[in-house]
């Protein structure tokens, strides 16, 4: 199935794009291949029913799910979420993100990222992106820096991760703030 290419990859070693139903089986194995470089920050998908509903999840209005993927390579390395998309006065998403273990700590997610945070201020119109981010967590919380985003508070037992309900630490950038 052919797939539309979304941000400009020709100066970027990625591009984003949204996942199509024929994606689960690769994303499946970039989850499965990542699951301990993941813990305890994030939960992805693990098995072929989770994969496909996320795939499908893609498709609602309140949720941007996008692939980052190598642009030579044209290959799944990470995602991006834009979760709880809310419009009228508010105009702000939650930003989820993750990358493949094989390709962590050369800089590609942070480039994934801002494709995904052009597209959340430009094409969804947005003014705010959100990042949550467990305080032990210090790699995203230095990706969020690195990208502008400012530290706004801290939440106690904020979202049930693997079984546990977990503090964070709310970031946020706004679109005025962007670029």
């Amino acid at each position: 199935m052919a797939t539309t290419q979304l941000g400009n990859s020709a100066s970027l070693r990625v591009f984003i794009r949204k996942p199509t139903d024929d994606d689960w089986q690769e994303l499946l194995l970039l989850h499965q291949r990542s699951e301990e470089f993941h813990f305890p920050w994030v939960c992805p998908p693990l098995n072929e029913q989770e994969c496909k509903a996320y795939i499908t999840r893609c498709q609602n209005e309140d949720f941007e799910g996008l692939l980052i993927c190598h642009a030579s390579q044209n290959k799944i390395i990470g995602v991006v979420n834009l979760r709880q998309i809310f419009y009228r006065a508010f105009q702000n998403a939650y930003l989820g993100y993750y990358i493949d273990v094989d390709f962590a700590g050369q800089g590609l997610m942070s480039e994934g990222i801002r494709l995904a945070i052009e597209r959340a201020f430009y094409t969804l119109g947005l003014h705010r992106v959100e990042a949550n981010i467990q305080p032990e967590n210090k790699p995203s919380i230095n990706l969020v820096k690195r990208l502008g985003f400012t530290k706004e508070g801290f939440s106690q037992r904020y979202l049930k991760i693997n079984g546990e309900w977990r503090d964070h630490e709310r970031w946020a950038l706004t679109v005025e703030n962007w670029g």
